[in-house]
């Protein structure tokens, strides 16, 4: 059916290949027609890469032949690849509606158009691996985990649970605080969870942890992780990190299986490709190149990798990214020449997002970064309105200033809504004001990142019911919920029966279901627990018989857990009703939207959800987020607030030039949100720690074009001068100052004697950091100090 539609197209293809690629840039259209061979596309923000990747794929398979079963395309969120199945398989029925009908896609009957998009979904998208990199590897070792088995001869099978980051700190505490016996204090839990997660994206096994580390923290980590990973293999489940680890370590392995990925994956695409850690880029290369170093050796016939980034916007290294990855592409893959001569890279620099003064910024910006691919982005829009700049005498000041703003923007222009506001911040706490007044004017708002639905205590208690009759061996999963709701099996009982398990080397579910151990270990809760063991054998019978919405259902209601939460009659008890009655919604949705259904699946859907996948399009209410959680994302009028020394770019990025590098990035990012207006903003003084202090301007703002930030129209009742210029008596007093030197002693009105430690600018914009004898390090003004000989 594939070649009969393919030779269905060409016919049509041909003639018509201008009109496909019409609406392109150039450097666009070279990307989309790039056949084989590595290519690095170089893509600002708004440039329109998802465009570009939607006509590859399509380009791939319309001009080229290329079966779509042979693609792979790794995107950065379960929403970005939903989007890009979306626009393929729209694509693809507007040229089948135009070569059968002769008319374009929304001019057809709704059935014919249903039966145009059921027919491309067969064909071309359901065939296609299009995900992120967690769900397409999971995939993988789906088919392949039987034939791995690590360093100490752990394995696991096809039929594993994937534990979240709370299933993930469950272990990890047990195993710090009562195998080990470790003392909390210098043995965090959540910070050791930490370090084995970064230790797996950098490619460790306990044992080359253990040999990286040259002290005793690091070595009890690295047995920590040991017996986590024994934890995981036990209970056949794998964290977040195992999903991308262990495909790599079994390419590594197993030549067979890493052929035969390789036959498969002809044409290789990466999404957010600066986002990528050092373990997912060994990934790429391995199936790129089927292992060979050589870059000579490499045979491209047929074959090509396609990575889309701008390291510009990399801004996740705290999740172990590295850019430099993106960087280095060229060195890796490419042919390695100067941005001029190159053939395996392209730049898209034409921005279909922004207003032109906003680019300007944004460039003039990110042009103070070291690192970074040169580029320029370019307006496609016009100037737009100039970017307004407020400062505000503290951070109450500055939210009432910008809620009125939105209030006055929302209530003049009638094509704006709620949603057309977004408000960014550095750190979540910043949040706080910005609700107490949304929150009294009764304006609508949503917390971007705030506690996703799969986190909340009822639903995980759900999942954790499914995720057991798929996999018995999930002992965390039975403890969580063998007697939730109560069914009178204590404590005491269940530590007999899982002691019981470990001294026997057994499932702890093989123990519950052999009645004579259960009579003898659990005494008078014997019953409940034969009872609890019953239910879940007829479940575990109906999960190839039954849909799984109508097993989901029969669970809820067969286990009591509906009727507990009716009974405590409670408010709470009936948010938490709604909320489960809300999953069963999820599972018929995922049933309406999905062709492979089955429980496994689902599970897995839920469990690689993102917080970018939560925030739901056309809900018509003001944005908050921090920076981080606006990546690709946009709205027409964008507040960036907080650009102060030591918030925006934050303390921890002063004394680190790379670090202060991606808290510009960050801003950048911020920057290139908005779309038509934007708006920036700073504290006088900001309330830290129970006791207020004096704030400085962010260095970001002194980077900015000047002629680009005017500050009329942003006077508040509270602040009638608002400008970032230096009144002219301060001038002066610039002029006359002394040469400020990092050892200097200096003498603060407020704060004391102190010493120089950071000179930052100069001239009229120079500031300083300053280390006090009582108070420690901060950013000052130098007009506020006087030099001590």
């Amino acid at each position: 059916m594939f070649i009969a539609l393919i030779l269905t197209f060409t016919i049509m293809s041909i003639s018509t290949t201008t009109q496909f690629f019409s609406h392109l840039n150039p450097n666009q259209r070279f990307a989309v027609e790039h056949f084989c061979g590595p290519l690095l596309v170089v893509a600002g923000a708004g440039s329109g890469k998802t465009s570009t990747l939607t006509y590859r794929i399509a380009n791939l398979i319309l001009q080229h032949r290329v079966n779509p079963e042979n693609i792979l395309a790794v995107t950065f969120t379960n929403k970005a690849a939903r989007e890009m199945k979306e626009r393929v398989q729209n694509l693809f029925s507007e040229q089948l509606a135009l070569l059968d009908y002769g008319e374009k896609l929304n001019f057809l009957p709704e059935y014919e158009k249903t039966k145009i998009k059921s027919r491309v979904w067969h064909n071309y998208i359901k065939e296609m691996w299009i995900g992120t990199f967690h769900s397409l590897f999971a995939r993988v070792l789906r088919f392949d985990i039987e034939k791995y088995q690590d360093e100490q001869g752990r394995k696991w099978n096809r039929n594993f649970s994937i534990f979240d980051e709370s299933d993930s700190q469950t272990l990890v505490k047990e195993i710090v605080s009562k195998k080990l016996n470790l003392d909390d204090k210098k043995f965090d839990s959540r910070s050791v969870r930490y370090a084995i997660s970064n230790a797996k994206n950098q490619g460790f096994s306990p044992g080359e942890l253990e040999l990286e580390c040259n002290d005793y923290k690091g070595r009890v980590i690295a047995q920590v992780y040991s017996h986590y990973q024994d934890k995981l293999a036990e209970n056949n489940a794998l964290d977040f990190d195992d999903l991308i680890l262990l495909p790599a370590r079994l390419f590594q392995q197993n030549e067979q299986v890493l052929g035969y990925w390789h036959q498969k994956f002809h044409h290789v695409l990466v999404d957010e490709y600066q986002d990528t850690n050092r373990t997912q880029y060994q990934l790429i290369q391995q199936l790129v190149t089927n292992g060979e170093r050589k870059k000579s050796n490499r045979n491209w016939n047929q074959r090509s990798v396609f990575v889309v980034g701008d390291a510009d916007q990399s801004v996740y290294s705290f999740r172990m990214a590295d850019f430099t990855i993106l960087l280095e592409f060229q060195r890796d893959f490419g042919d390695g020449l100067a941005d001029e001569y190159t053939s395996t890279m392209v730049k898209l620099e034409e921005n279909y997002r922004s207003s032109e003064n906003i680019l300007q910024a944004a460039n003039g910006l990110i042009e103070n970064n070291t690192q970074r691919i040169d580029k320029i982005l370019k307006a496609t829009k016009g100037s737009g309105e100039s970017i307004c700049c407020h400062t505000a005498d503290d951070e109450v000041a500055e939210a009432q200033f910008v809620i009125n703003q939105i209030r006055t923007l929302e209530n003049q222009n009638p094509e704006l809504d709620w949603v057309s506001f977004a408000i960014l911040y550095r750190t979540n706490a910043q949040s706080r004001p910005f609700e107490d007044i949304l929150v009294r004017l009764g304006i609508p708002y949503t917390v971007v990142g705030s506690l996703k639905f799969y986190d909340r205590k009822e639903i995980k208690d759900v999942l954790a019911y499914l995720r057991f009759i798929v996999n018995p061996s999930d002992m965390v999963s039975l403890l969580r919920i063998i007697n939730t709701p109560r069914r009178g099996i204590g404590k005491t009982t269940i530590n007999n029966l899982v002691n019981a398990a470990h001294e026997l080397k057994k499932p702890l579910w093989e123990v519950l279901v052999d009645e004579i151990s259960v009579n003898n270990l659990a005494g008078r809760a014997s019953k409940s627990i034969k009872n609890f063991v019953q239910m879940v054998i007829n479940w575990r019978r109906e999960i190839d018989i039954l849909s799984v919405s109508k097993l989901v259902k029969q669970i809820l209601e067969s286990s009591g857990y509906i009727d507990s939460l009716k009974d405590h009659g409670t408010d709470e008890a009936e948010n938490r009703l709604q909320n489960v009655r809300e999953l069963f919604n999820a599972v018929l949705q995922f049933e309406e939207e999905n062709e492979e259904v089955s429980l496994e699946n689902f599970l897995a859907s839920t469990a690689l959800n993102s917080n970018l996948d939560d925030l739901k399009e056309g809900d018509s209410a003001i944005s908050l987020m921090t920076l981080h959680a606006s990546k690709g994302l946009e709205f027409p009028i964008v507040f960036v607030i907080g650009l102060e020394q030591g918030l925006f770019p934050n303390y921890r990025s002063m004394n680190d030039p790379m670090a202060l590098e991606e808290e510009r990035r960050l801003c950048y990012v911020g920057i290139t949100r908005a779309q038509d207006r934007l708006y920036l903003s700073h504290a006088k003084e900001r309330r830290l720690y129970g006791y207020r202090e004096p704030a400085l301007r962010s260095q970001f703002l002194n980077e900015l074009p000047e002629d680009l930030l005017v500050t009329q129209f942003c006077k508040s009742q509270k602040d009638t001068k608002n400008t970032f210029l230096p009144k002219s008596s301060d001038i002066s007093n610039y002029a006359s100052m002394p040469c400020w030197k990092v050892g200097n002693k200096v003498l603060h009105r407020t704060f004391g004697m102190g010493e120089i430690t950071h000179v930052f600018g100069g001239g009229d914009k120079i500031s300083l950091a300053v280390k006090f004898d009582y108070l420690g390090q901060k950013i000052v003004n130098p007009l506020q100090l006087q030099q001590v000989n």
